[in-house]
This record gives C-alpha cells, sequence and structure tokens, in this order.
C-alpha cells in the first residue's frame, strides 16, 4: 500500500485525510515517481475549499491534493520517453502530488539539478513558472522600479529577484517582519495596508514604472494610482482587474518547461534563493495548511515524505 491525501468534501484543512491506497502503475507513455517531498501553495486551499480560481475546476470527489513535488522515478510505462529509472525529477499535477507515487506524464518533469535539495525542489514548479512568466510579461528592464507585492511569498521572491536581475529597482510590499530579508535580497520594502502609494512614493518620488501583484485589487489600484501604465501590471491574484483596468493576467500557465528549468538551475547555485518557511511531515499535512492559511509565510511550506 502506500498513502495518499485526499478530501471527499469541501472545506477547510479539516475535510484533508491520509489515507491507504493501492500505489498507481504508469500507464502508456507515463512514468511513475516516487515522492521525496511536496510543497503547499493557495490553490491547493482554494481547491479543496470551493473557492473562486482563474479558471473552473470540475473533477469529482474523492479527490487527491496538491501539485508541486519532487522524486525519484521508479517505473516507466510503455511508450514514455525523457528519463530512466533512478533519475531525480520534479515537477507538478494538480491534485495528485500529496502522495507516495504520482504517475504523469515525462513531459511535465524536469531533471532535479544535483546542486538542489529535495525541500525546495519540491517547492519550485509553481512559483517558477508563475515568477518567470509574469517578469516576462510586464517586460522588467534596466531602467525600471518594479513594485511587487506579497513580495515575501513564494511567487513574490522569485519574481524580486528575477526583475533585479534584469536590471530594474524593486520596492517590495511585505509585513515588517520581512523587511530585513527583503534588503537582503537587494529589495526596497515597504508595509502593504492604506499608506503604500504614500510609503513607496516616501523613497521612490517619481512613481513606478511596472507591478507584479501577487495580493489583490489594493495593490493593483496602487500601482496605477503610482504611474504604471495597466499594460505594465500582471497580477495573479485579481482576474477582474484585467477586465476592469486592462491589466494583465499572466501566470504560470504562460511559462515554458525551460523557464522552470533556469530558475532551478539558479536556485540550486545560489543565485537566486527559495526560502522554506516550515517543514511538515506527510501526516500532519492539515497543520501545513492551518500555517499557510494564517498568511505572513515567508517562502514555501513544504511536505516531507
Amino acid at each position: 500500500m502506500s498513502r495518499r491525501v485526499k478530501f471527499s468534501r469541501f472545506g477547510g484543512p479539516e475535510v484533508l485525510d491520509l489515507v491507504d491506497v493501492v500505489p498507481p502503475e504508469a500507464g502508456l507513455g507515463e512514468v511513475r515517481v516516487r515522492v521525496a517531498a511536496t510543497s503547499l501553495n493557495p490553490l491547493d486551499y482554494k481547491i479543496f475549499g470551493n473557492l473562486p480560481t482563474s479558471s473552473p475546476h470540475v473533477f469529482d470527489l474523492p479527490s487527491g491534493n496538491g501539485a508541486d513535488f519532487a522524486g525519484t522515478v521508479d517505473q516507466i510505462g510503455e511508450g514514455a520517453e525523457g528519463f530512466a529509472v533512478g533519475d531525480e525529477v520534479l515537477g507538478s499535477q494538480l491534485r495528485s502530488a500529496q502522495s507516495d507515487f504520482v504517475v504523469i506524464d515525462p513531459a511535465k518533469l524536469i531533471r532535479k539539478p544535483d546542486d538542489l535539495d529535495w525541500v525546495r525542489a519540491a517547492g519550485l514548479t509553481t512559483v517558477a513558472r508563475t515568477a518567470a512568466a509574469s517578469v516576462k510579461a510586464i517586460r522588467v528592464g534596466p531602467g525600471d522600479t518594479v513594485l511587487v507585492s506579497a513580495a515575501a511569498g513564494g511567487v513574490g521572491i522569485l519574481a524580486c529577484q528575477l526583475a533585479k536581475r534584469a536590471g530594474a529597482r524593486v520596492i517590495g510590499t511585505a509585513s515588517p517582519e520581512n523587511h530585513d530579508f527583503l534588503v537582503s535580497l537587494g529589495v526596497e520594502p515597504v508595509e502593504y495596508g492604506d499608506g503604500l502609494v504614500d510609503a513607496v512614493r516616501a523613497i521612490s518620488p517619481g512613481g513606478i514604472t511596472a507591478a507584479l501583484d501577487n495580493h489583490g485589487r489594493p495593490s493593483v489600484d496602487a500601482a496605477l494610482a503610482l504611474g504604471a501604465p495597466a499594460s505594465r501590471i500582471n497580477s495573479i491574484a485579481d482576474y477582474a482587474a484585467s477586465a476592469d483596468y486592462g491589466t494583465l493576467a499572466v501566470g504560470g500557465a504562460a511559462a515554458r518547461q525551460e523557464d522552470l528549468a533556469d530558475v532551478a538551475a539558479l536556485v540550486a547555485n545560489g543565485d537566486i534563493q527559495l526560502p522554506i518557511d516550515s517543514t511538515y511531515p506527510l501526516d500532519e499535512v492539515r497543520a501545513a495548511y492551518e500555517r499557510l492559511l494564517a498568511r505572513h509565510v515567508r517562502g514555501k511550506i513544504v511536505l516531507t515524505l
């Protein structure tokens, strides 16, 4: 038998159960991965909580949970190409990752860099793809001043660093306890809230040229007030802003596997950081989501198997 996190009804973390199941087998064109670690994303609790998401998710209950994982290929289905048994990989498969085994199309995997540990590898796929795609979407370059909201979260941390590497000045919103950390990344921190526009103008009188929103409508409104054109504001937290203001709504689906591989290499080499907020064993999955829902997480929360 193997273990799998599942939910049979919608609600909070209390709906998540760890159950024993028959191990899945790799089918035609598939590989099976023995999971070493798997991470949490906000999309997970929106799905098991039956909350609004950027696109509808239609599925039957009971369902598995979690998307991002890292592990070792341990079975190759007929016709599957690109990997061999023993290869260390990372990837994402919606409502599947929080399990001892994931069966997946190998095109959804990349090789784990040797210097990337399992925990950070497990936390990488969704946030790396989203950060890379969003930074490209607003065409960040030298001379830009970019506002990044929720800058200490998983997507925000990587987006800040990728924007810096593109030559931009980066201002990041975060709670005060994360300001010193952002400074260590070369990001100028400001506190989110009602005084955000004034706080940014205090350090950047000329305003901003672009913005990456990972928080919601107040951050989009602030970016517009600070002079960023709608065409250079990307929000992954308020998709309705696209219809209301003409802002962008580019997420991880727009990224290529090469983008994920590039970010994975940067993290493995120490050129950019992906901090791990906390780790939990798989059987403490409910506690892990309680921490995620409490907000103010720095980086990623990871379940270890």
